[in-house]
């Protein structure tokens, strides 16, 4: 996935394809795009750290082989000049920060980011408990679904793992806005499957794209 704004063309969209997946259902659909869900400095510092540490010890014995001495203060002036500046270069250029993240914890900082916008958008106060989130995060390339109580019950997690496969194929195709539009379509079709509507069902939730 590419860190991108997305157009208000883009957003209108996204918008008309909730509008009209939710004309066939009383479940309701919430997407949200972060561009980033933390700011990884401490965890890129501490592998930068240990990454310097470990090439500190790999010259200072290759300096040995040939005989060359370091006088320890001039090691650790060395060492600690060499940390201020890898920690000044990951402070002014965050984009370089999450380089240095394993993967893991960038999915868990993107996850807990999902279930934050889940409760914090309200999702989980649908009258039925059918609210949907679409969740992107695209520093980390990670897209979620998160379902409501209501909607768990019936509908097994391969169905949104196959709309998230789909929506990560776009995003990595630089067609984000089309990947929500088909994933809000699919998401849908579920819901109207399983929620048809009912006469007099009001609208909960907004319905448009969250770009955060």
């Amino acid at each position: 996935m590419r860190t991108h704004s997305i157009t208000p063309q883009e957003h209108a969209r996204v918008t008309a394809a909730i509008q009209e997946a939710e004309t066939a259902t009383d479940g309701e659909i919430y997407c949200v795009v972060a561009h980033s869900s933390e700011g990884y400095f401490y965890p890129a510092a501490f592998t930068a750290t240990i990454a310097m540490f470990i090439a500190s010890l790999v010259a200072a014995f290759g300096l040995e082989q040939f005989w060359l001495a370091v006088r320890l203060p001039h090691f650790v002036a060395a060492q600690v000049l060499a940390a201020a500046c890898i920690y000044a270069l990951l402070w002014f250029v965050p984009a370089l920060r999450i380089h240095l993240v394993p993967r893991r914890l960038r999915y868990q900082a993107a996850h807990a980011n999902a279930m934050k916008q889940f409760l914090a958008r309200n999702v989980h106060l649908t009258a039925a408990r059918t609210g949907v989130l679409i969740f992107v995060s695209l520093a980390e390339r990670y897209a979620e679904v998160v379902a409501d109580t209501g909607i768990d019950e019936k509908v097994g997690q391969h169905v949104w793992d196959g709309v998230v496969r789909d929506l990560t194929a776009h995003a990595s195709q630089n067609r984000l806005a089309d990947g929500f539009v088909q994933a809000v379509s699919a998401v849908g079709a579920v819901l109207a499957e399983h929620f048809p509507k009912s006469p007099g069902n009001p609208n909960e939730l907004d319905d448009h794209l969250v770009e955060i």
